[in-house]
């Protein structure tokens, strides 16, 4: 068993998979894999994540909270029990908005190159 990963075969309740870390961005892995990855990532207030860009798209799910995510300069406020999709090669950034928690699932399958 992959120790990095939670455990399989049990039932896991999402917004318990991890806590909060003081002024800090806590991240938990659930599968990790060669075409794709699913993480649960928990924000302190005040952190977000710088802007980027993938090759790959991203399915974003909030599971505790509120997150402002910017797309492509597009701003989502999403709530808990919400979610988007990010489209692969669009510039992205989720910025700081409070304690909340997300899960992450990128698939990379089909290498859309430009």
């Amino acid at each position: 068993m992959n120790t990095n990963e939670i455990e399989k075969s049990k039932a896991h309740i999402d917004v318990e998979i991890i806590g909060y870390v003081s002024k800090s961005i806590a991240s938990k892995t659930i599968l990790n894999k060669i075409t794709g990855s699913i993480r649960v990532l928990a924000f302190d207030s005040g952190e977000g994540l710088a802007e980027k860009t993938t090759p790959f798209d991203t399915f974003v799910q909030i599971i505790e909270g509120k997150a402002e995510i910017v797309i492509s300069g597009d701003s989502n406020i999403l709530q808990s029990g919400q979610s988007i999709v990010i489209p692969a090669h669009a510039p992205n950034f989720i910025k700081p908005n409070g304690r909340f928690k997300i899960i992450l699932t990128v698939i990379k399958s089909g290498y859309e190159a430009f």
